[in-house]
């Protein structure tokens, strides 16, 4: 796996961290098409949460046309509703930002899991508190999501346990308790982009650090835990080639996806460093960016002899 940060194919012009792009490039696509890998927010989705029915039409021609879609979120397993009507053939899902597989077609069955070991998330934990003072936790599990009492709460989670992360981290003894599969630490000071190189620089050599919201908030995998290392298992898996693979994504937590596919595409809503890192850009999400590449790749094949 490569890790070369590549050019954005034409210069673009941003509004703030996701503002439009001015243009869509006509960037190059794969000799052959076999698998679709694209995140979900701000990239497949609406602002809504929803999928237009272009999208819709665009991702059941792909598999139609024999080609895998996956999506690539850094969503837990049970946020996959807002695609899971959506699915064709066999509906695998990347999620927590690689750190879980799961077919979509079944009640929510996790067919890998790559675990944040809780040492591991308990260094973070005091690295953090120390060189960010006022940061706050959660700890996502395949179980569910917990957090401390200062962290915003998730009202899609309202079982949640509430206590401070070195509670909900603790195990009766080592090996017991379910599987780790992030560590969440907000702040609500810092700038996004700064607080994660702080992160990176303070705990990097412990686990990988990343980030999909607007705020100041880190996602915290496993040392080696990606979209992009996950995806390239699977790939594997299946003897599909990153040449093969055609790669969607708008954040920080979607580049070393961007990198790794033979073509990727940073959406117009896209962050500086996602634009970076693709072959390509497209249209936003709300323009139906994705649709738009994939009829690309349909209409090439129609018109190759």
């Amino acid at each position: 796996m490569h890790s070369d940060v590549r050019p954005s194919a034409r210069p673009c012009a941003f509004v703030g961290e996701n503002g439009p792009v001015t243009s869509v490039t006509d960037a190059p696509l794969p000799a052959v098409t076999r698998l679709i890998a694209t995140d979900l927010d701000g990239t497949l989705l609406r602002d809504d949460k929803t999928l237009s029915a272009r999208t819709v039409a665009a991702l059941a021609a792909a598999e139609e046309a024999g080609i895998e879609v996956f999506f690539v979120t850094g969503r837990p397993a049970r946020w996959m509703d807002v695609v899971r009507d959506h699915v064709q053939s066999h509906g695998t899902a990347i999620c927590a930002n690689g750190a879980v597989v799961t077919d979509l077609r079944t009640d929510g069955d996790l067919l890998s899991v790559r675990p944040l070991e809780r040492d591991a998330a308990l260094h973070v934990v005091r690295t953090l508190r120390e060189a960010a003072p006022g940061t706050s936790f959660a700890v996502e599990m395949t179980t569910g999501i917990n957090y401390e009492p200062a962290y915003p709460p998730f009202h899609l989670d309202p079982g949640a346990t509430v206590a401070v992360a070195e509670k909900l981290l603790h195990e009766d003894a080592p090996g017991t308790g379910a599987p780790v599969l992030k560590l969440l630490a907000h702040h609500t000071e810092l700038a996004p982009d700064a607080f994660l190189v702080l992160a990176r620089t303070a705990a990097g050599d412990r686990a990988a650090f990343t980030r999909s919201s607007p705020s100041a908030l880190l996602e915290v995998s496993g040392l080696g835990v990606s979209k992009a290392t996950t995806l390239a298992a699977c790939c594997a898996e299946r003897g599909i080639a990153p040449a093969e693979v055609v790669a969607f994504g708008d954040m920080p937590n979607d580049i070393e996806m961007l990198r790794w596919a033979g073509a990727s595409f940073a959406m117009g809503n896209a962050h500086p460093d996602a634009v970076a890192a693709a072959s390509g850009t497209t249209a936003t999400n709300e323009e139906d960016g994705v649709a738009l590449v994939i009829e690309r790749i349909l209409a090439g094949r129609t018109q190759t002899p």
